[in-house]
Order: structure tokens, then sequence, then C-alpha cells
């Protein structure tokens, strides 16, 4: 045994700085991947999907057919003031419903049908008590987003005011001389005749997390998976033999049983697999049954969320058996640190600086996600993001096998293999 106190460890400059090097780039990278991704999402936001719905069934003024919906439309799409940052759908009400009902609209401006007949009939100069305002409807669609709801809603109301005020323009000097015999009430109405009322375009259940259950219910589904794989490996490593188990003050240590890296990998990926079935049931027993989350579709639900604990923990283990201790970094940033502000659940994807799109496409906690997000609001609709999702879960499983069972074999083949070499037996005093 060595005289050297344990201690005297932290003297040694190669153990600060091997440990700085690595926890200091980990802090760098969470804080890139989280503050970055989320400081000004008014500024990067390109394109978000908003519904823009003309119902007017327009009237006849001075004998001529008027729509001022249809003028209001056609200036909000045409407008640049949002200078690209609102993708203007135009579209029908039935549409636009279904639209919201697959989270693929933000929300949504609605004209009414009586839209042109009430607004000028403001300019009669018969109009006695209080004038009646035609109301343009915001739509949100916290479902799709909170964020994203809250951005859309703030760029559609003030689209909505702005054309209020430009149908006044227009509405004023029409009014001419008979504008003076109008009540006061309804002189200053005609400046800007609309009302804006904000409705919920999809409403949800109370148990739903103002639209977040999705992400979050993903979110378990993923850090469980990824767990359970540190877990997994580290076990599997001490059922073999590799490595001891600390238990408390016990430390346990088996026999050795020789494995190759790729029977090492297939033993913890069907343990992996296995046990997904256990901890799929858990998952939605907590947030179902003991927490009272909403949810519907509950067979499909238990299926989907046994598979991305599966897939997501194989794609662990994949990692961590390719890089070996360092893979638990990988495995953190790629499952979380990359993940979380990607998944699109709190700021839309159109909200985000272009690198995170990109890692958007790819990262699983996203496509996972609109798979939940498909089952509990959009009533599991393929084209709602479930399709995307059982895609998405297939094309990394098939990724992780082939990287994991291609790195690990040419490992073994190379003679990188975790057999240890051969030792001389003790030698033993003979009895006496």
């Amino acid at each position: 045994m060595s005289g050297i106190h344990p201690f005297r460890v932290l003297r040694a400059k190669p153990l600060w700085i091997a440990n700085g090097v690595i926890t200091g780039v980990l802090a760098l990278l969470f804080t890139v991947f989280y503050v970055g991704a989320n400081i000004d999402p008014v500024d990067h936001m390109k394109n978000l999907p908003v519904g823009l719905v003309n119902a007017d069934k327009g009237a006849a003024v001075g004998g001529e057919q008027v729509n001022l919906g249809a003028r209001i439309t056609e200036s909000i799409k045409k407008s640049t003031a949002s200078g690209g940052k609102i993708d203007w759908k135009v579209m029908d009400e039935k549409e636009m419903k279904e639209e919201l009902g697959k989270g693929k609209l933000y929300g949504a401006l609605v004209v009414p049908a009586d839209f042109t007949s009430a607004t000028t009939a403001l300019t009669g100069a018969a109009t006695t008590g209080v004038p009646t305002r035609p109301t343009l409807t915001v739509l949100t669609n916290q479902s799709a987003g909170s964020v994203g709801s809250s951005l859309a809603r703030t760029a559609t109301t003030q689209a909505a005011e702005n054309a209020s005020l430009q149908v006044g323009k227009e509405l004023t000097p029409q009014g001419g001389t008979g504008q003076a015999k109008l009540p006061a009430a309804a002189r200053v109405l005609l400046a800007d005749p609309a009302a804006v009322a904000v409705e919920d375009g999809h409403p949800l259940d109370s148990h739903s997390g103002l639209g977040l259950t999705a992400f979050y219910y993903a979110l378990v589904l993923v850090v469980v998976g990824m767990l359970s794989a540190n877990v997994i490996s580290g076990q599997v490593d001490h059922a073999l033999g590799y490595t001891h188990n600390d238990m408390g003050p016990l430390r346990l240590h088996r026999p050795l049983i020789r494995a190759t890296r790729v029977q090492t990998l297939a033993i913890s990926s069907t343990l992996m697999a296995g046990l997904s079935l256990l901890m799929g049931t858990l998952v939605m027993v907590g947030a179902i049954g003991l927490m009272g989350m909403d949810a519907a579709h509950l067979p499909l639900l238990w299926l989907f969320s046994v598979c991305a604990i599966a897939v997501s923990g194989i794609g662990a283990l994949t990692l961590l058996a390719v890089f070996g201790t360092p893979g638990m970094l990988v495995v953190t940033l790629v499952f979380i640190g990359m993940a979380v502000p990607t998944a699109g659940a709190t700021t839309p994807l159109q909200a985000l600086p272009g690198f995170y799109r990109f890692l958007a496409e790819f990262e699983p906690l996203r496509q996972i996600t609109g798979g939940i997000r498909s089952i509990l609001y959009y009533d599991a609709q393929a084209d709602a993001g479930l399709t995307r999702g059982w895609v998405m879960m297939a094309v990394g499983l098939t990724a992780a096998a082939l990287f994991g069972f291609g790195m690990t074999g040419w490992y073994d083949r190379k003679g990188l293999h975790r057999i240890p070499a051969e030792t001389e037996p003790a030698k033993t005093a003979a009895p006496a």
C-alpha cells in the first residue's frame, strides 16, 4: 500500500485541468443551448403560421357591392410590417378549424359574416342609441405551444387593430357632411369601427397544463430512457463481472463472464426493451392515475410511451458503448442539452435561430413531443405529428443499431475488446 495521503491528489494539476475542461465546456454548452435558443424569440421569428379567414358576405352601399373583409385580409396579407415574421394563410373557416385542430396554426384572425353591413351601418345618419361595433375575432391555440400562441396573438391583435383603423380612414370621407349628424359615440367609433375579441381556437381540457402536458410527458419518457440506460449499462457490467457494485458500505463483485462489446450491447438493449414495458406503464399510471392528467387513446398512448422509452434508452446505451465513460456527457447533451430548447413545445421552431431549427429536425425529444401532442390534443391524427413521431423513432432505432453494433463490432475485430488478458494462476504454498 502507498503511504501517500489521499487528499494529496488535490495537488495534481492534471486532475484539476481535466475536470475543469469537462465541467466548463458542459456549463458553456448548456448555456448556449438553453439561453441562446430563447433569448429573443420575437427577433428570430420567421413565417409563424397564422390563419386568416374572411367570412364577410359583404353589403350593398350606395348601389355598389362592398366587401370590407376582403380589403382587410388582402391588406394584411400584403403588409410588409411584419417583416416576414408571420405567414398569413388565407383559408375558410372549416379549413382553419381543421388546421388549429392539428396544431399547424398558432392562431387565426376571423372577419365575421356581417362585418361590412355592421361597419357601414355606423355611417348612417339615422343611427340612434349606442352603435354596435363589428368584431374581429383573434383565435389562439395553446395546444401548439404557449409561447407560439402568445406571439401569434400579439401579432394578430395588432394586425386586427391596424385593419380597423384603416377601415375607419376609408369610411370617414364617405360620411361627408352627414357625419356631423351622427351621434357623438358613432363618430368616435367610425374612426376605429371594429372591436377585437380574443378567443381560444382549440380549447383543451383543464388538466392539460395550458398545452404543456405533452411536452413534459415526452420529456419524462426521454429522461427515463436516458437514465435507465445508465443504470442498465452499469448493472450489466456488474452482472458480467467487469465492475464492482457499491451498495452503501458494501462492495459486491461477481465472477467474470467474458463477453464481447457486441454481446454486452445486445444484452443491455434486450434488457432495456423488456423493462420499457414496465416503465411505460408506470409513467402512464403516475401521470394519469395519480396526477389526473387529461388523456385519450390510452392503448395508443401506452404503446407510444413504451416505444419512446425503448428507443431513447437504446440510443443512450449505444453512445455509452461507443464512447465509454465520456458517453454519459454525450448522452446528456443529445437527449437533454440540445433537445429541450428545440422540442418546439415552449418556443416554436419558427422563433428559433437557424442552428436550433436544424437540430430540431432530428432531435428525439421534438419527434416524441409531436407524437404525444397528437395523441393528447389532436385525437391521434396521423398528420398532426403522430406519423412523424413513429417514423423518426424507427429511423433513430435503426441508426442506433447500425452505429452501435457497427462500432462495437469494429472494436472487437481490432482487439479493443473488454476481455482481460490471460494471467497465470496465483501460486499457493504447498501443504506441510
